[in-house]
């Protein structure tokens, strides 16, 4: 066995004085050898004194600062409720939808009557036709159809905005839940079939109906999931650019009424549409003259009841978290009412609480040192791409152009968006919640044939996340996820660049993963690659495949290679373009030994620390099939294992489990 501190210098020697390290040394477990399972030692006393709360699939440290972020969106929430702000001003309009939200007694006096509006447009449908104006008519206020109609850039000319037809319409996490036959998601579909039947007997119907609606239900959706790509398949874009005008739309599916579908958006029949799964659009062309016009509608209840289930009255809302909640997750606690009335709130009206958030929890120093940071990752990758000599003079050119094209977004929107639309009032949470989504929906549709406006996010403010995207060529790193333990203003820089340093490094990696690396600078899908390094980029991606098929995650389950890919060759990139930006900032100097601590220990701690999450046996399942990213554990440990700047900190040696083989070490840049 060896010891963590044997070949450290003495404190005495190099102590920087007065500097907060950024490591809690309670969450550490020094009993466990951090060659041995890094993750267990970085994290095993924090995992131990945070088992997970029984309202919760999983809990970690993304869960913590999410929690913290909530309990301060409640407190901005309570206050605007109790308000005299002005009516029709965005803080009166988030008190009374978070008011409205919280007055159960009026929700459950309702039952499922805020739905009898939209069964009636169901029971209206007499014909095919009739049935094809009406799923139309859904894209609208309510995502029920098999197909959703979104806006987005031109993947070949990302300087339009187009349309774009998606797949939709399961109600299972993914299409292979309606397929595979071990005896957890045989078991899952069976718990489906039933929950499906003990909501339309909420609904009204008897024990016979109901028990028939979840056949027709399960029957139907299992030929829609037949014809939907594998989430595998997904993740190449090219597979979904399918770009065409309204005549070879109409000639794909007649019977689809694509004029009523744009129609609903005043968008003109010249709009181009990207069709990304032309094969499920045909399955469903097939549905609408081969499924009986009962069927469909038994189907478009049970789809109407699924969505709005969380708005309506206890016992739709407690049966959707017993099968959502603790079927797919193993939760047995429903989350406290205030919480679920706060994610609303975030989710539809996210611009006016995020401003009142960033004025309470985000200051401009932060978003200051964030700049720094970037652009300090962004100066190291340069220096990487510059220097990795297995790219052509070419490709590397390229490259270095779409690097020097990223758009950083820090903290919050450049401008806010406008509610003055939205009507709210504190009396009907049903009709907050689709007025606002309503407005939500015509807003993105609006942006259709019109300049790309980079101004709006993909994410609400206070989210403990961040994002790349490809065809905006952005990064963006909300305010929610800059605070500690992601980044810490009075802690020193090895830990700040061990966390949220390896975030920034992860965004931009996404850029040259196996998606982002499909677009260039100007965010078009366009192949910027030499054959030769195209192919060199391939066996470096099947390294990591490879590494994410065999880890053992346990209970004889494993990773599926091909799906976490992306998010693993960013996390792996990502660590690795840190690490050499924080040696920079060094300019040649030693980092400082605090609280016993080199500064490259401290700087691979922070990284795993924000990775200590346990989850319950049936979450874990539901991620590896459906979750593109890594279990946390394994983007820790899995991550680490690839890096000799990592064993070299912590003197581990060939062999230790901590330690790949060279000849199995993967490496991007």
């Amino acid at each position: 066995m060896r010891f963590l501190f044997a070949f450290a210098l003495p404190c005495a020697l190099l102590c920087a004085e007065g500097i907060k390290s950024g490591v809690d040394r309670t969450a550490l477990d020094p009993a466990c050898p951090p060659c041995q399972d890094f993750w267990r030692y970085a994290n095993g006393g924090w995992l131990d004194k945070n088992p997970i709360p029984a309202r919760f699939p999983n809990w970690g440290t993304f869960t913590v600062l999410d929690e913290a972020n909530r309990e301060r969106m409640k407190v901005i929430l309570e206050n605007a409720s109790t308000s005299t702000a002005a009516p029709g001003s965005d803080e009166r309009k988030i008190g009374d939808l978070y008011a409205s939200c919280m007055d159960t007694a009026s929700i459950d006096a309702l039952g499922a009557k805020p739905l009898d509006g939209f069964f009636a447009r169901v029971d209206r449908i007499q014909s095919v036709q009739d049935l094809a104006k009406a799923l139309a008519g859904f894209q609208v206020d309510a995502f029920v159809g098999p197909l959703v109609l979104a806006g987005s850039p031109d993947m070949k000319n990302s300087k339009d905005y187009i349309a774009a037809v998606a797949a939709g319409g399961l109600s299972l996490p993914e299409r292979e839940y309606y397929f595979k036959d071990d005896e957890r998601t045989a078991k899952i579909r069976t718990e489906f079939a039933a929950h499906v039947d003990r909501m339309m007997r909420l609904l009204g119907e008897s024990p016979g109906q109901a028990a028939q609606s979840a056949k027709t239900v399960l029957s139907f959706e299992t030929a829609l999931a037949q014809a939907t790509l594998t989430n595998v398949q997904r993740r190449d874009p090219y597979a979904r650019y399918h770009k065409m005008d309204l005549a070879a739309a109409k000639e794909l599916a007649p019977l689809i009424d694509w004029k009523g579908m744009l129609a609903m958006f005043n968008l003109p029949e010249s709009t181009p549409i990207n069709v990304m799964e032309p094969e499920f659009v045909k399955t469903v062309e097939k549905q609408l003259s081969a499924v009986p016009l009962d069927d469909w509608k038994t189907w478009l209840r049970w789809r109407l009841v699924n969505q709005a289930a969380p708005l309506l009255s206890k016992p739709f809302e407690e049966e959707n978290f017993r099968f959502r909640g603790t079927v797919l997750t193993g939760t047995t606690e429903q989350q406290p009412r205030w919480r679920r009335c706060v994610n609303a709130v975030d989710t539809q009206m996210g611009d006016a609480l995020g401003r009142l958030f960033v004025e309470k929890h985000f200051p401009p120093a932060a978003r200051q040192r964030m700049d720094q940071l970037v652009e300090n990752l962004r100066a190291t990758l340069r220096d990487q791409l510059e220097n990795a000599d297995w790219l052509a003079p070419e490709t590397r050119k390229n490259a270095v152009a779409k690097l020097n094209t990223f758009s950083p977004k820090i903290g919050y929107p450049q401008r806010w968006r406008d509610y003055s639309k939205v009507a709210i009032n504190r009396k009907s949470y049903f009709a907050n919640f689709i007025n606002a989504g309503v407005n939500n929906r015509r807003y993105q549709m609006a942006k259709i044939g019109k300049p790309i406006d980079r101004n709006d996010w993909g994410m609400t403010t206070p989210t403990v996340n961040a994002y790349y995207n490809p065809m905006f060529n952005e990064i963006a790193f909300p305010a929610g996820i800059l605070q500690p333990p992601f980044f810490d203003m009075s802690a020193d820089d090895a830990a700040n660049y061990g966390a949220i340093g390896a975030v920034i490094g992860h965004e931009m990696g996404h850029g040259f993963d196996d998606q982002g690396s499909k677009f260039d600078a100007q965010g078009n899908l366009k192949n910027w690659w030499t054959p030769e390094d195209r192919k060199k980029f391939e066996e470096k991606a099947g390294c990591v495949i490879d590494q994410f098929n065999t880890l053992d995650v346990g209970d004889g389950l494993h990773h599926n290679g091909k799906l976490v890919v992306g998010e693993a060759m960013g996390d792996l990139g990502g660590l690795t373009l840190a690490y050499k930006a924080y040696h920079r900032s060094l300019n040649g100097k030693p980092g400082p030994v605090i609280d016993g601590f080199t500064a490259d220990q401290r700087f691979f701690l922070a990284f795993a620390h924000v990775w200590a999450r346990q989850h319950r046996p049936e979450d874990l399942r539901l991620r590896l099939n459906t979750d593109p990213h890594p279990i946390a554990q394994f983007r820790a440990d899995g991550t680490l294992q690839n890096m000799p700047e990592f064993q070299k900190a912590f003197n581990c040696k060939q062999g230790d489990p901590m330690v790949r083989p060279p000849e199995k070490r993967c490496k991007l840049w």
